[in-house]
């Protein structure tokens, strides 16, 4: 195909992508297309771009070749490109290691007996953990019928004010809970979330149902497959009983049906993007969820709704079936109302599946092989120490800030009244870090280069600078060199990392502090986050982090757990909604 037989926003936008869109002359035609010819002249004028400064006789010599470059993006514009089709580079977060020959173990079991008897009421039944739950059905005090029922009940009722519900999968979930009710009565009990009933962020596909991925433009859109994490489920014999909200294309709070609601405050949206699934837990919707986090999709809505979250380590956990956004930092995890929940749902969904090209398997058991107190947790002085309130004018916020960080603090204390010593440890500050963050976007512009060559961008709800459409537009500007040359900088960054974990196992820093969140986003590394205080002004929750060596879930979820053995910030409940 020839540049002269596009038309002219097509062929716009495609000098865009190739980060000379200023490169060309065009001659408007009758017909409304243009003709282009690249000139020395064109390329002089975007020389700022690259920031390079060539000779006039070496922009006569570029000529025919970039006009060749654009006939080739065009042609490979015309190649059919589904997003569940990923890129031929794959990252990988552990480059050089020997990775263990190992089959992916599936059984954990909670570390202690939960819960004897049934509660009293259906409140404290829907706010019972993974834990206490499995053990009320493997006692026989309740059938995963009457607990889909509840779960079915409350996703219903509640949604209206939430706004966490793509769709109610009531037939699936019932005909789900009464053959787990079978299976349980024949002694086939296939994991401690065997009947459980769950939800699904709306980017992982499920037969039978709409997959939007929270945008307008994919409202309707029915993919017809299991993705690998709803079919380990369904093997678990845990019941699927909602796909749950997520910010459009896996950005923030805000969805074509409106804005999901933090059950805490529900004048505040619940964070995002796995808005839905933090919010239907904090709420006692669902004992569990899954969300997945590229940059803060799970921390952050954990955070505001106060739940648990884990971010497993990148290639931990399959994404066939899932929305892709980063092909090189999404990770799938879940969320629940403790570390341990999570080491539960972990346990069934982890490890390769031939299907995702990033899917591993590495060892895992839970509970932890030995005593947590032997684990190496860091922590990094200077996030604990420094003044947050420095240049804040506003008095609310000063005093919120200062209340954060005497719950950061208090953290500390308990994990030294439980047995660890913390070693202080300084995070990687050698590369700039901070400015990687456009790998993120690259990759998620090209992901969804046909919704911005279309226009169809559009249709998103948030048109704002800090949303996708403009992020998507202002990503066509970066060039290869630029995304390559940032993605070997990310490879001194998990050099360094390698060495602060020779020393520790697991550090904790406060959730947002220092760029850690980033900076774990880049390199892979795991992530616990769990609720460590309460706002005195409005009773909201805030969280503390738990950053783990690569694969080293076990470890990060078992210094988590020690801490809410020691406290009960997890056990609190939205007031309205108990």
């Amino acid at each position: 195909m020839s540049s002269s037989a596009l038309p002219r926003r097509q062929l716009l936008k495609l000098l865009a992508l190739s980060g000379v869109a200023h490169l060309v002359t065009a001659r408007r035609a009758d017909s409304e297309q243009a003709a282009f010819e690249v000139t020395a002249e064109a390329l002089d004028r975007c020389e700022w771009l690259p920031g390079i400064d060539f000779t006039e006789d070496e922009r006569e010599l570029m000529v025919k070749g970039v006009q060749g470059l654009l006939e080739d993006y065009a042609r490979l514009r015309g190649v059919d490109l589904p997003n569940s089709v990923p890129p031929a580079l794959l990252f990988d977060p552990a480059p050089g290691e020997e990775a263990p020959a190992v089959a992916p173990t599936r059984s954990a079991r909670p570390s202690r007996p939960k819960l004897h008897r049934l509660p009293e009421s259906d409140a404290d039944l829907a706010f019972a953990s993974v834990a206490e739950l499995a053990e009320l059905l493997s006692a026989g005090r309740l059938s995963s019928r009457e607990l889909t029922a509840l779960s079915l009940d409350r996703l219903r009722r509640h949604d209206e004010r939430l706004e966490c519900v793509v769709s109610l999968l009531e037939p699936r979930a019932k005909a789900a809970a009464r053959k787990a009710d079978d299976l349980r009565a024949w002694g086939r009990v296939k994991s401690p979330l065997h009947g459980l009933p769950w939800g699904a962020k709306d980017l992982f596909s499920v037969t039978g149902a709409r997959t939007t991925w929270g945008a307008k433009p994919y409202e309707e859109q029915r993919l017809e497959q299991d993705a690998t994490v709803v079919t380990r489920l369904d093997e678990a014999g845990a019941v699927l009983a909602a796909k749950l909200t997520l910010g459009a294309l896996a950005w923030g709070d805000v969805w074509f049906g409106g804005r999901t609601r933090n059950p805490w405050n529900l004048e505040q949206g619940s964070s995002g993007s796995s808005a839905g699934s933090a919010a239907a837990v904090s709420a006692g919707l669902v004992p569990f969820a899954l969300g997945t986090e590229t940059y803060g999709s799970i921390v952050s809505p954990c955070t505001r709704c106060g739940v648990s979250g884990l971010r497993p380590t990148f290639g931990r956990v399959s994404r066939h079936g899932a929305m892709a956004l980063s092909w090189s930092m999404d990770k799938v995890g879940p969320i629940a109302r403790s570390a341990e929940d999570c080491a539960l749902v972990f346990d069934a969904i982890h490890g390769a599946d031939g299907r995702d090209p990033t899917a591993v398997d590495r060892p895992w058991s839970w509970p932890l092989e030995r005593d947590p107190r032997q684990v190496r947790v860091g922590f990094v002085p200077e996030l604990f120490e420094q003044d947050r309130t420095e240049g804040v004018e506003d008095p609310d916020r000063r005093l919120a800030l200062r209340e954060e960080q005497e719950f950061d603090r208090r953290v500390l204390k308990v994990l030294r009244d439980e047995g660890f010593r913390l070693k202080p440890i300084a995070l990687p500050r050698t590369q700039p870090f901070d400015a990687l963050v456009f790998i993120l976007s690259a990759e998620a512009a090209t992901a969804f280069d046909e919704l911005t060559r279309s226009g169809a961008d559009d249709r998103l709800v948030r048109q704002i600078e800090n949303a996708w459409p403009n992020v998507f537009r202002q990503s066509q500007y970066v060039s290869a060199v630029e995304y390559l040359r940032a993605n070997r900088v990310r490879t001194l960054v998990m050099r360094e990392m390698a060495e602060v974990f020779e020393d520790v196992d697991v550090y904790v820093t406060p959730s947002f502090g220092g760029g850690n969140l980033l900076l774990t986003n880049l390199t892979g590394h795991p992530m616990a986050v769990v609720p460590h205080g309460f706002r005195g002004a409005d009773g909201t929750p805030t969280s503390i982090t738990f950053t783990g060596r690569l694969f080293g879930e076990a470890e990060t979820l078992a210094v988590a757990h020690a801490f809410q053995r020691a406290t009960d910030f997890h056990r609190k409940r939205p007031p309205e909604f108990a």
